[in-house]
């Protein structure tokens, strides 16, 4: 199974900022936690290490995803670690409340790493969607990554790498937090923070209103 596991270079410059700036936010909770877009499935095992009493759900499209998922989870997965299943947060239906799946009232928060960037429109507007109908009141959208400030961008190199992502795949690139707020403000949730981390990268925490 070590075959199966692989190594996001990311995972290891940014878990420590994530897991700092995440913390006043999920310090002190219970619950369960869906994990949209978890890739190598590392920060699930570290986030769920950092906080025993959440229950952590990871998902991901992609089969070889999945697999290093549930191969980092047989080498150091905890009891709180559930093992990932497919979710395209685009979908209009996300199936869960079901066997192997969350339940929506039981989700304290979404979390999401460094996908809004590398996917197209319709999965940031399927997030904030899935998010306004599953989370119950006061939980929490958290959203990590690179993002643009009411129509500029933050860093000339988050230009050039906004430009290299839609060279790639033009419904690829960076997102205006403007329009983030837009769409969020469509499904009952409303930015509580909005922070600079590392290497223009910054932290994003919604709100679902009561």
């Amino acid at each position: 199974m070590n075959n199966l596991r692989l190594d996001a270079p990311a995972f290891h410059r940014n878990v420590a900022p994530i897991t700092a700036v995440f913390a006043p936010w999920l310090d002190g909770r219970s619950g369960d936690v869906l994990e949209i877009g978890s890739g190598s499935g590392q920060h699930a095992l570290a986030f769920a290490r950092t906080w025993p009493a959440l229950r952590w759900w990871p998902t991901d499209p992609q089969a070889p995803q999945r697999a290093s998922i549930d191969a980092w989870r047989a080498l150091e997965g905890g009891a709180n670690v559930e093992a990932p299943f497919a979710l395209d947060a685009a979908a209009e239906e996300w199936s869960l409340d079901g066997p192997g799946r969350p339940r929506g009232d039981d989700l304290i928060a979404i979390v999401c790493l460094n996908v809004v960037h590398i996917s197209p429109w319709s999965v940031t507007e399927g997030l904030f969607a899935g998010a306004g109908r599953y989370l119950p009141g006061g939980a929490l959208l958290l959203l990590y990554g690179p993002y643009k400030r009411y129509g500029r961008h933050t860093a000339p190199s988050n230009a050039r790498f906004d430009a290299d992502l839609r060279s790639r795949n033009p419904d690829w690139g960076i997102r205006d937090l403007g329009d983030m707020e837009r769409v969020a403000s469509d499904h009952a949730l409303e930015l509580a923070r909005f922070e600079a981390m590392p290497a223009n990268n910054f932290a994003l925490v919604f709100r679902k209103a009561c």
